[in-house]
């Protein structure tokens, strides 16, 4: 059994990181967060239009690509590479809370926004939503309805300045395959920031000289790094199952593929946010005291680290799902 990308996804990961690599450097995601935006609104409109980011996993009967989550999640790993601020997450979750319980006129009037770059959310913790400051379209679940609301939203003040979120005056959380899809999708984001953190460690390592050597000839901060690879690894393969189990469920929302998903993002949550933790933390452990300045990009990995790993419950959390 071959578990990996298909040629076709491969490229399209291809591509976003070569767009991403010219128009998303660490200047870039820095302008970014400072933006109105919060997001380089140029770079978002050129993900949209010519690549189609936003219209993955919506029907081409709803002017979509009629892709797979999949094929968003593998979207979502490069711009966690890249750090890049991005409504992709928020609007992906959005398009499969429509998918799962918009009516068919909802489907037809929300879904072609959303695909040619309107930014929409949904809430599931009325307290902390993602990029609800900057959604046009923001979604309420109500129990097996959904339902464009006009509430009022409240930026919040976040540590990790490369994600926007908003408190939403809305009654109620949300919970389900909805939530369960959102924790799937944004372990994609995790383990993307893993590889960010890993490779800049290791091109520090050759470029850092003590004792008249490369630190990274020092067996123990070989053994380090290469713990850090294992744990990338195994996150990359949890997360790619989990993102699959919500592109299945999505396709086709039966009890067996609703249980699959439910262990499957949990699992991924659990697993991707300590890996994140881990990683992050080694990251600015080797980079040394530069690490913590605002002028390395090793703090990002590690306020995306603790941003992430609590956006959609805490691992701890996630674990007791599972064996509860």
């Amino acid at each position: 059994m071959h578990f990996g990308l298909s040629e076709d996804q491969q490229e399209l990961s291809d591509m976003i990181a070569a767009l991403l690599t010219k128009r998303s450097d660490s200047l870039a995601v820095r302008a970014a967060i400072e933006s109105t935006a919060g997001h380089d609104t140029a770079l978002w409109q050129t993900l949209c239009e010519q690549v189609g980011v936003a219209a993955l996993a919506v029907p081409e009967e709803n002017d979509g690509a009629g892709a797979t989550l999949f094929e968003s999640a593998v979207v979502l790993e490069q711009l966690g590479i890249a750090l890049t601020p991005s409504p992709l997450l928020a609007t992906t979750i959005a398009v499969a809370a429509l998918r799962l319980m918009g009516s068919p006129e909802q489907q037809a009037d929300l879904l072609p926004r959303i695909a040619a770059g309107e930014i929409a959310t949904v809430v599931l913790d009325p307290d902390v939503v993602i990029d609800a400051p900057h959604a046009s379209i923001i979604l309420e679940l109500d129990g097996e309805s959904i339902r464009v609301v006009d509430a009022e939203v409240t930026p919040l003040v976040t540590v990790d300045q490369t994600i926007s979120l908003g408190k939403v005056d809305v009654a109620r959380p949300a919970h389900g395959p909805v939530h369960d899809v959102a924790a799937a999708l944004a372990s994609a984001l995790q383990v993307g920031a893993m590889q960010r953190g890993l490779g800049m460690t290791v091109a520090y390592s050759k470029e850092r000289v003590q004792f008249g050597r490369q630190i990274g000839s020092f067996q123990a901060l070989k053994h380090r790094m290469a713990d850090m690879l294992v744990l990338l690894e195994t996150s990359r393969s949890v997360s790619w199952a989990a993102s699959a189990a919500a592109a299945a469920y999505l396709e086709s929302p039966s009890q067996a593929n609703a249980e699959v998903l439910v262990e499957r993002s949990a699992a991924a949550q659990s697993w991707c946010s300590d890996a994140l933790e881990k990683i992050a933390s080694e990251t600015v452990q080797l980079h040394g005291g530069i690490a913590i300045t605002w002028e390395h990009d090793a703090q990002m990995v590690f306020k995306r680290a603790h941003a992430l790993g609590r956006l959609f419950g805490s691992a701890h959390e996630h674990r007791a799902r599972i064996v509860l």
